[in-house]
């Protein structure tokens, strides 16, 4: 299974003015925007690090997923990432390059508090071809950040202080997700339920 992220967000996406009164770093000088880069830095680590220990995708984007095998769960595919808001394409690729692509009408998102799914309308998922693969392009997220959960806002602002506050201990390796941090990820990771899940 291969999840490319298929657009890129700007520095304008990440919350860098909540980020700085977060940090109390002064305002009102020459030089307010001098660690702007490094405060951007530690936002895309933080949300990185958050995304995946959840699987839960914070701001909004597109992403690609090609998968060789369904993880299927009452017949709908179970997808790496959530929430997803809109799926945009779906096809199967056989062995030879032969593209296939499946209606969206012949399938719906489900989605519930942990995991989102491919629901087929009609009988069963597409198969897959012996050396093909399963292409979906969908758009995740929960949005702009001012979209994004109050505990998941909170989580990635603690998580880049920390990073901006130990940044010798990230260059070198070192450092563990904070205690508070894991404790306000902890109703959105993913529940692991089987050898499979």
């Amino acid at each position: 299974m291969n999840l490319i992220e298929t657009t890129t967000l700007n520095s304008a996406d990440f919350p860098i003015v909540a980020f700085r009164d977060y940090l109390r770093l002064g305002s009102g000088f020459t030089d307010d925007g001098a660690q702007d880069a490094v405060l951007e830095t530690c936002l895309r680590a933080a949300m990185g690090a958050i995304e995946a220990r959840t699987t839960k995708i914070l701001l909004s984007r597109e992403f690609q997923w090609v998968t060789y095998s369904y993880r299927l769960e009452d017949s709908a595919a179970v997808l790496p990432v959530s929430p997803v808001s809109w799926l945009k394409f779906f096809s199967i690729v056989k062995r030879d390059g032969a593209l296939t692509s499946i209606p969206r009408t012949d399938f719906v998102v489900q989605s519930d508090r942990q995991r989102e799914r491919i629901l087929p309308i009609n009988g069963t998922m597409p198969e897959i071809p012996d050396g093909g693969f399963a292409k979906v392009t969908f758009y995740a997220g929960y949005g702009p950040w001012a979209d994004v959960l109050p505990a998941l806002q909170q989580a990635m602002l603690m998580l880049a202080a920390s990073y901006y506050e130990n940044r010798d201990a990230m260059l070198n390796g070192g450092g563990q997700m904070p205690l508070a941090v894991a404790t306000l990820l902890a109703p959105y990771q993913r529940i692991r339920l089987g050898a499979g899940a």
